[in-house]
């Protein structure tokens, strides 16, 4: 007779799965590396923005920056990807975070000036987007590597809860870093938060390139965009992830979405529900290092997202669209689980910082063309149908896309022929996989 799990076994079920914490000392430094570098990060993403504001008080001086920034990602993170096939993973990450600790050091010398002056921000957010986009493909292609097979969907939900924490603690300590001790404070603490990382990435074990590699090229970068091409399972993770966040990504226009419901107290509150329900899915999230199926994650997890979008763009009550939000959010989160899940259990050890580079773009240029369409729909519909809208197509082309592309629907670890491959040469080669 089997005995029902008791209340303490089922919540101890739902918490987060540690084992990537105990079995990979490289994972436990760049996990505790990263909790403190995006805590610094984020101080200076919202810091950088509004002492534009201060300077100028322009707006478009303000959204001239997203600008400013979209190009480098995009092509520093193809270039970052073919370099991390290349040459050892652990000195790109450890220059790129002595870089960027020497950007916001620039920040902090400019803000101490008598008069800050305005150029220098654009060319730190400039080449601090350079430099994510080169670091981005080295630490996302390090994972498979330095974690378990059977343990990358919990690597990846701890990895989330880690970003979570950063998003939600460094722009709410920046606002009152900025109004109570100005810029400069909050440029020192960056500035400390990326020698502290810098002091723990000097610590990681050495993580050199397949021995078949050669020097970055636009050829190599070609040939990881053909295999992305040629894998049904993986061009549906892309191409699900880029019709979700064009499609209902409306974050530009929450200000206006406020005002539409006569709550201009909740604008700070629409911008972090999203990473509250994130929150939330990780730190229930143990249950899902027992799944196989993560193409259902990639899938479930978009239309979530779709649906949550819509509903908070029909609702006129502030109250369920924030609730919305962080549903939208959870949604997101368990997409993102089971697109880094099939990456890293499929990707070949030698395409994998070049199909990281890829994935890059589908991040960066999937919100910033939805803040596009969620503004120009909402000049031409208003704001919430613009809202709404936006979560319907969303949905839509998550439908089409998976009848397109079944095998991302019926994606399991257990017996895709990419997944099974990847886990023998790892299981052949532990010491170099």
């Amino acid at each position: 007779m089997t005995t029902a799990p008791s209340p303490a076994a089922r919540l101890a079920a739902l918490l987060p799965d540690l084992s990537p914490l105990r079995s990979s000392a490289d994972f436990r430094l760049l996990w505790v590396q990263g909790l403190v570098t995006y805590f610094g990060s984020f101080m200076a993403m919202i810091a950088l923005p509004l002492q534009i504001k201060e300077l100028t008080g322009s707006p478009l001086a303000v959204g001239v920056m997203g600008a400013v920034e979209l190009v480098p990602l995009i092509v520093f993170g193809l270039y970052g990807g073919a370099l991390a096939d290349a040459v050892d993973r652990r000195k790109v990450i450890l220059g790129t975070e002595a870089g960027l600790g020497l950007l916001a050091l620039v920040l902090l010398v400019n803000a101490a000036l008598p008069t800050p002056l305005l150029w220098p921000l654009y060319l730190v957010a400039a080449g601090v987007s350079a430099l994510s986009g080169l670091q981005r493909p080295a630490l996302d292609s390090l994972m498979a590597r330095i974690v378990p097979h059977e343990q990358l969907t919990a690597a990846a939900a701890l990895n989330s809860l880690r970003w979570q924490f950063g998003a939600i603690t460094g722009p709410a300590v920046a606002g009152l870093v900025v109004a109570y001790a100005g810029h400069a404070t909050a440029y020192t603490v960056t500035v400390a938060t990326f020698a502290a990382s810098v002091l723990l990435c000097l610590r990681l074990a050495p993580a050199p390139p397949a021995r078949d590699n050669t020097k970055p090229s636009l050829r190599g970068i070609v040939e990881g965009a053909k295999y992305a091409w040629s894998r049904p399972v993986l061009l549906g993770t892309y191409a699900v992830d880029m019709a979700a966040m064009f499609f209902a990504f409306p974050n530009a226009i929450f200000p206006f979405l406020a005002d539409d419901l006569g709550a201009d107290w909740s604008l700070g509150l629409m911008y972090a529900a999203d990473s509250v329900g994130s929150l939330v899915l990780g730190l229930t999230s143990g249950w899902t290092s027992r799944v196989r199926r993560h193409g259902l994650f990639v899938v479930f997890g978009a239309a979530v997202w779709g649906l949550a979008i819509a509903a908070a763009g029909w609702f006129g009550n502030v109250w369920l669209v924030l609730v919305c939000l962080a549903v939208a959010g959870a949604g997101d989160m368990l997409s993102g689980l089971g697109r880094s899940t099939i990456w890293n259990q499929t990707i070949p050890e030698e395409l994998r910082g070049r199909l990281a580079g890829i994935e890059v773009l589908s991040y960066s240029v999937g919100p910033q063309l939805g803040q596009v369409r969620a503004g120009a729909m909402a000049g031409w519909t208003g704001t919430r149908a613009a809202i709404w809208s936006g979560g319907v197509a969303c949905v839509a082309s998550v439908a089409l896309l998976t009848a397109a592309l079944p095998k991302l629907l019926t994606y399991d670890s257990a017996t895709d022929e990419d997944a099974l491959r990847r886990r023998e040469a790892r299981e052949s080669r532990p010491s170099a996989a």
